[in-house]
């Protein structure tokens, strides 16, 4: 029989105040494919944590639906290290923080989270359109009629001008994320108004954050998708500004919450 020593250190372990520096939390729906995946290619680092938790969820997207996520919210982000603060929560749901609201997510999640910044795709949206200096806008959803009104009349109460609303008409968010970015590419081209500054493509399902810049190429125009626009506020607020051109003409802007 092995015989061996079983000890206790001479001294404790010298702790860091941290594992990361900076600590991003994702409240993402049961059925995201999308947003762990672009957030760790986007904004995780050697320096910035990326944490998620699932809150539930039950297609079709519908408003109904969507805001049934509403009470989740604060025991969602509860759940993200619990007891322990977080630089920015991100909650991880377009249509939803239209139905919802910007002011109310950011209220949920602040129950929980007292001192983190929240972000929302559609506040980032709106913060990285207005930091391209876009007014006019052609958006591309890939919901029905019915679950993209909200979104457009969200945009126009903001004072955006739109030029083209163009709905792919689908009802399952895990069918929006097998949208290929191929696909995604050519209806960017056709949702595109001639005399939009710059376009949106929404859902945070969509595949569309690694395409943005093959689209901008494409179109001649500034390009703002949910996950980009929410990896650039991510990234911000957490000290990050380093350029990436390679990625957009977003993620070389500075960012502002105004």
């Amino acid at each position: 029989m092995q015989t061996f020593d079983l000890a206790l250190a001479s001294r404790a372990p010298k702790l860091d105040d941290r594992p990361m520096d900076k600590r991003v939390g994702l409240i993402i729906l049961a059925t995201d494919h999308t947003t762990e995946v672009d957030f760790q290619s986007l904004v995780a680092s050697e320096r910035i944590g990326v944490y998620a938790t699932r809150i539930p969820y039950a297609n079709p997207v519908t408003p109904e639906n969507l805001r049934a996520m509403q009470p989740s919210l604060t025991s969602a982000a509860a759940l993200i290290l619990p007891d322990e603060p977080l630089d920015v929560v991100m909650y991880s749901c377009t249509s939803a923080s239209v139905v919802i609201g910007d002011a109310e997510v950011k209220m949920a999640v602040r129950a929980a989270k007292p001192s983190a910044a929240v972000v929302t795709p559609t506040a980032a949206a709106t913060s990285g359109l207005k930091a391209l200096g876009a007014k006019r806008i052609s958006v591309l959803t890939p919901y029905t009629i019915e679950t993209s009104k909200p979104m457009a009349d969200y945009f126009v109460s903001l004072g955006f001008d739109i030029a083209r609303f163009t709905c792919l008409g689908l009802t399952d968010d895990r069918e929006m994320a097998r949208i290929s970015p191929h696909e995604i590419v050519a209806f960017a081209r056709q949702a595109t108004a001639p005399d939009s500054d710059a376009l949106f493509i929404s859902c945070t399902a969509v595949r569309a954050a690694g395409v943005a810049a093959e689209i901008e190429a494409t179109i001649g125009k500034p390009v703002v998708t949910s996950n980009l626009a929410t990896a650039w506020a991510c990234l911000r607020l957490c000290g990050n500004d380093t350029a990436r051109p390679e990625l957009g003409r977003l993620m070389t802007l500075a960012y502002s919450d105004q």
